[in-house]
């Protein structure tokens, strides 16, 4: 059966392995009388991944625009295109009129410098954890990072941020109190052991009530450098959400050194950006760290092409109006006839960003005895279970999509 020009063909593009395993399958099927021993080519071909890899593309109709599970924020058009003009050989290291080694990214790095200019120099690693650990090995090495206690934040699958910092081998000066850390604190802590003064913010949850904490323009007048952990990724501030911190608002408070997250509201690939004063960006860059640290030429074009391109489908799905949604949900809910119905929901940000923060949205209901089966669909269709009815919001899908919907909802009710 592997002979079969179709299945041949099949092998070039996704390999002997896989195809010698879908004809195996059908085989088996066929011995099992699911299907005529003539058509067993015609079964094998419909069992082929469509890729050699694992990954499968999902919609998105959780409501959680940038969802770590689902990989976070997805790419513009401009940037899939960047990587695969990049995915060959490259002059990604290489100058084609000295005809000489250059400086590794260095255009996607223009790109960086350009959209904050408030940076003196920048450079990008491959994600913000490692950015983190990067400033303290460097800045910190056997020294102490000053810290509120109400920083002391844990990312996702239980890693913590005072573990991050001591495996560099830095100690942790913890200070203030959970919900409440002065100014005086930080003076009081500070000494000839500080590394520098460590501002997070905490992008995946929120302290209300009897609050204090200290800005980045107050902690830069004591004297150690400020590192500032925006996390999220913003470049410059974003209307709709006006207490996520953004690079350039950093800087401009006297931030020495600014890390945030390509992939999240920024709507890049993952990558730790590192922007601020020359010098210590300087010193990051040589450290023999950088190196394990750095990202391949992929994410250089993506990371690129997202800061150069149109804005990437993040800034879509977070502008889109609810009357856009509405519409669109209603559409959907008047081709599926009793088997789906128009809801207001709520959408929130997601992957440690604007914790807090409802997004109005709009989606539809269907019975929640169907989520495993879209789930199992072609593309799978991703969605919350809400008061006991399966809800695929619409905010994060885009508009293109909408039909995938349709066509999942029909294909699994019929």
């Amino acid at each position: 059966m592997l002979n079969d020009p179709r299945l041949a063909a099949a092998q070039e593009t996704l390999g002997r392995s896989l195809v010698k395993a879908a004809v195996a399958n059908a085989q088996q099927r066929v011995r099992e009388g699911f299907a005529d021993p003539d058509s067993a080519a015609d079964v094998a071909l419909a069992l082929l991944p469509a890729t050699a890899g694992g990954l499968k593309s999902v919609v998105n109709a959780t409501g959680v625009l940038v969802h770590t599970n689902l990989g976070r924020a997805p790419l513009s058009p401009a940037a899939v295109t960047a990587v695969t003009a990049a995915a060959g050989y490259t002059d990604v290291e290489f100058d084609l009129a000295g005809g000489q080694r250059a400086r590794r990214g260095r255009t996607a790095l223009a790109a960086l410098a350009q959209a904050v200019p408030e940076a003196q120099a920048v450079h990008v690693v491959n994600n913000n954890a490692a950015a983190l650990v990067l400033a303290a090995t460097v800045l910190a090495p056997g020294r102490e990072i000053v810290v509120s206690r109400g920083e002391l934040v844990e990312i996702g699958d239980g890693f913590r941020l005072p573990e991050l910092l001591e495996s560099a081998g830095s100690r942790l000066r913890e200070v203030g109190t959970t919900n409440r850390t002065a100014l005086r604190d930080y003076q009081n802590a500070c000494g000839p052991e500080t590394g520098f003064i460590l501002k997070v913010h905490p992008s995946n949850y929120r302290i209300e009530g009897f609050t204090a904490e200290v800005s980045v323009g107050e902690l830069a007048t004591i004297g150690p450098p400020v590192v500032a952990d925006i996390g999220s990724g913003l470049l410059r501030p974003e209307p709709l959400l006006p207490g996520e911190p953004d690079a350039a608002g950093a800087l401009r408070q006297g931030a020495a050194l600014v890390t945030a997250s390509g992939d999240k509201l920024l709507g890049g690939p993952q990558a730790g950006l590192l922007l601020g004063k020359e010098d210590l960006v300087e010193r990051l860059r040589r450290h023999p760290l950088a190196r394990a640290l750095r990202v391949d030429k992929l994410t250089l074009a993506a990371l690129e092409a997202t800061l150069r391109g149109p804005r990437p489908p993040i800034h879509r799905s977070l502008h889109a109006s609810v009357a856009e949604l509405r519409e669109r949900a209603e559409r959907l809910a008047r081709r599926l006839g009793g088997h789906a119905e128009a809801v207001p929901t709520i959408a929130r940000v997601g992957g440690g960003g604007a914790p807090g923060v409802e997004l109005p949205s709009v989606g539809i209901a269907v019975d929640e005895s169907l989520a495993l089966r879209l789930r199992s669909y072609d593309p799978p269709v991703i969605g919350r279970i809400t008061d006991g009815r399966l809800v695929l919001d619409l905010r994060a899908v885009e508009p293109g999509q909408d039909e995938v919907i349709a066509a999942a909802v029909e294909h699994v009710c019929g």
